[in-house]
């Protein structure tokens, strides 16, 4: 099998067969198949099992053989045993595999025997194959979602432009539900389980020509040819950012990498040393990496580390400038000139140092004037935050920054900490794209990562 073929139709797929497709909504297969329905994918779909004549209004086959139809992706969603022994008869017209079913590497010598032979067959059938041991694509762009994951339990994000490669499942499903709640979106998630065939590489060589993907983020276990991956990599961050979280660095998360996929997660420096020359920006923590996410939706990576800092709030306005600080930013104190418009335009209350601190007396007109008077030369990107009890300010806050941030070709990043009100007013932010954080240090993680980003 070619490892380096091309995989697009995984994300253009005119046609899509649901191997152990069933009625029952125990079954991950039904899963599937709703969750496909709800996306609204385009193409044409093909349930597979002997023991149906149809499902849910779709004619059943009894085999693959049996569609007429060029099958672009066949999701596998049987036990493994039966993979392989479906693989073994006629699929000459599958094209890709998505395999879902577990009981393969992950679950020792048994199941790496089941695997070795899975290969072979793929290489003999020349079928590109995604897992096994994974939930495949959820795709924004061309409607797909294989996840066998009700919807109900984790929310699917809207179309974006970051996308998301990850071995574990679980972490792509966390991630997702997470940015959905938040407000942010995904271009395509990729969950590749054991990689039997394609790999980061290759996906990550397709996400590098996607129009539709703005920056890439990683979530890697273990790299199969690092040499490749490198070359791959530092084409992609030539056109786009890529970001990368390496977890298994320390000897008990390799252990538990290699009974969860079956990985060898390899030494650490090694990996370190990899994303420094291909240009990744590293993060440290899940937490970072979906920071991440939500800040390369919106904005590009900035030349400069400069922070500027507005808030209604002395005690955040601290904790935002000593994070900066700590992550390496820089919180420059404003000229003189700067200082001088700041006061005309501002109430004799606020400081306008930077932090610039507009008090519990501000008005939703006092940030956008702290925004505009301050000399954009003067910043490389701001931090705005925003706590709601003040009496005077209001939602319509929100519109006002959004105005100005739409025209001022500077990143604005938004901290919004709270409870219940805050996460609703976030939504007028949120919908217009503007990264919103509900944490002092999670906006300076993100501002990291831009400032990060430039190679």
């Amino acid at each position: 099998m070619n490892s380096e073929g091309c995989i697009d139709f995984f994300f253009k797929p005119e046609s899509i067969a649901l191997i152990g497709a069933s009625p029952n909504p125990e079954k991950l297969s039904h899963t599937i198949l709703e969750s496909l329905r709800k996306m609204n994918f385009k193409g044409k779909i093909y349930p597979v099992n002997p023991g149906y004549r149809e499902i849910e209004g779709l004619e059943c086959y009894s085999t693959p053989a049996e569609i007429e139809d060029r099958i672009d992706i066949a999701v596998f969603a049987v036990p493994a045993k039966s993979v392989l022994n479906i693989l073994k008869g006629p699929v000459g017209n599958i094209k890709g595999a998505i395999i879902v079913s577990s009981g393969f590497r992950e679950i020792g010598p048994g199941g790496k025997r089941m695997e070795d032979e899975l290969k072979a067959l793929l290489e003999e059938k020349d079928i590109r194959a995604m897992g096994p041991n994974c939930l495949g694509i959820y795709d924004t762009v061309s409607n797909v979602d294989t996840f066998f994951i009700e919807r109900e339990k984790i929310e699917r994000p809207a179309r974006n432009g970051v996308s998301v490669l990850t071995q574990s499942g679980s972490f792509a499903a966390m991630i997702m539900d997470e940015l959905a709640n938040e407000g942010s979106g995904v271009a395509r998630v990729v969950s590749y389980g054991n990689k039997v065939d394609v790999d980061e590489s290759d996906c990550l060589e397709f996400l590098s020509q996607d129009e539709a993907t703005k920056a890439v983020a990683l979530y890697i276990e273990s790299v199969t040819n690092g040499r490749r991956f490198l070359e791959i990599a530092s084409s992609c961050v030539e056109k786009k950012p890529v970001v990368a979280l390496k977890v298994g660095k320390r000897e008990p998360g390799a252990r538990a990498a290699s009974s969860h996929t079956g990985s060898i997660s390899g030494m650490y420096e090694a990996y370190e040393a990899a994303f420094r020359k291909a240009g990744i920006i590293e993060v440290s923590s899940y937490e970072e990496l979906k920071d991440a996410c939500k800040v390369l939706n919106r904005y590009s990576p900035v030349e400069g580390k400069r922070v500027l800092i507005v808030t209604d709030g002395g005690g955040i306005g601290i904790s935002i400038a000593d994070a900066c600080e700590e992550a390496g930013l820089k919180v420059p104190e404003l000229s003189e000139a700067a200082v001088k418009k700041l006061k005309e335009k501002l109430p004799a209350f606020a400081s306008v140092r930077n932090p610039i601190d507009l008090t519990g007396s501000v008005r939703d007109e006092h940030y956008v004037a702290a925004l505009q008077e301050t000399p954009s030369e003067e910043y490389d990107l701001a931090i705005v935050s925003l706590l709601w009890g003040p009496p005077l300010l209001t939602e319509g806050v929100a519109e006002i920054i959004r105005n100005f941030a739409e025209r001022c070709g500077k990143p604005i990043l938004i901290s919004s900490p709270g409870g219940k009100f805050s996460r609703e007013l976030a939504s007028a932010f949120t919908e217009t794209g503007i990264p919103v954080f509900f944490s002092p240090e999670s906006a300076v993680r993100a501002a990291a990562v831009l400032c990060r980003g430039k190679k």
